[in-house]
């Protein structure tokens, strides 16, 4: 076990920072783990399960002396809270953060970071539908990608350190640019995303179909939609907002292929349809191939104990 950091602050205390701290202290990474959250009672929750060694009640006290200071917030807030910890920030200190979007957190956040610490934008691809300080665990990394978009000045001694981090924690880690990030994210995450809030809206909406008969009924692919539009509403709606180009490009990609199959079915085009839904499984396969998915029965899913 290597000690990479003496003092990690943790700003926000929920399912990626929870992972964090377990996934730290199972490889003895970090001498001292500390946090803040802006909720009083998820401040006491992370003290009172071990998930930090101490909280504190200003994202300020939390970062003093901290060698690493990583931002777990929604994106929204990121900017007012890299202006509040700036004046606290040790020498050489590095600041990261966990946010799905990176243009718009490196514009946001990189104006208040002074000369004498290491901005170092970073993004896990991992996480499911639960929030708050209870939801880590120290395997949410194993295998998944965190993305790096550092800035081309920043001291490579110090991506690379923190690039040894993610992966001592179990990550696979890439770099790409910031605006490549934004795209490449808008496909994989923010678009499928809005589509799930989007289907189970309408499937709320449905006034010719009842309520129960939704839950009831729930068929694997409304059932994995309803999952995904589970997550948190404030974090979502940031990443949508500050990534508004990239979205706004995929999301207009996707209408006109949805025209494209809603002519097919009008049509009876019954070959389009086959061609098409031979090319995206493939992708399936792809995904499973490469280890970012089970091709267990039920997708992985156990069934109900008396089931």
């Amino acid at each position: 076990m290597t000690q990479l950091y003496n003092k990690v602050a943790l700003i926000g205390l929920g399912l990626i920072a929870g992972s964090m701290a377990k996934a730290m202290r199972r490889a003895g990474l970090a001498g001292e783990i500390v946090g803040h959250a802006r909720s009083a009672e998820t401040r006491k929750t992370a003290l009172e399960i071990g998930l930090v060694d101490a909280v504190f009640d200003t994202a300020a006290e939390a970062v003093k002396d901290a060698d690493l200071v990583v931002l777990c917030v929604p994106v929204g807030v990121m900017g007012s809270i890299a202006q509040e910890i700036a004046p606290h920030l040790a020498q050489d200190a590095t600041v990261s953060d966990v946010g799905s979007v990176k243009k718009a957190i490196i514009d946001a956040v990189q104006p208040h970071m002074p000369d004498h610490v290491h901005f170092i934008p970073a993004h896990p691809l991992a996480g499911t539908e639960h929030s708050g300080p209870h939801a880590g665990f120290a395997d949410l990394f194993n295998n998944r990608w965190c993305l790096f978009t550092p800035l081309p000045e920043t001291d490579r001694a110090y991506v690379d350190r923190l690039k040894q981090l993610w992966s001592e924690m179990g990550a696979n880690v890439e770099e790409m640019d910031a605006e490549h990030h934004d795209l490449v994210l808008a496909v994989t995450s923010h678009t499928p995303h809005l589509i799930a809030y989007t289907m189970v809206g309408v499937a709320d909406d449905l006034q010719r179909v009842a309520n129960k008969e939704v839950i009831d009924f729930s068929a694997a692919g409304f059932r994995d939609f309803t999952r995904i539009a589970a997550s948190d509403p404030t974090m979502w709606r940031d990443v949508f907002l500050n990534n508004k180009e990239a979205t706004l490009e995929i999301l207009g990609r996707f209408t006109e292929e949805l025209f494209d199959l809603q002519r097919a079915i009008r049509r009876g085009d019954g070959e389009q349809l086959f061609d098409h839904f031979t090319r995206t499984r493939a992708i399936r396969r792809s995904i499973i191939d490469a280890g970012q998915d089970t091709n267990a029965p039920n997708f992985g899913r156990y069934p109900k104990e008396g089931d």
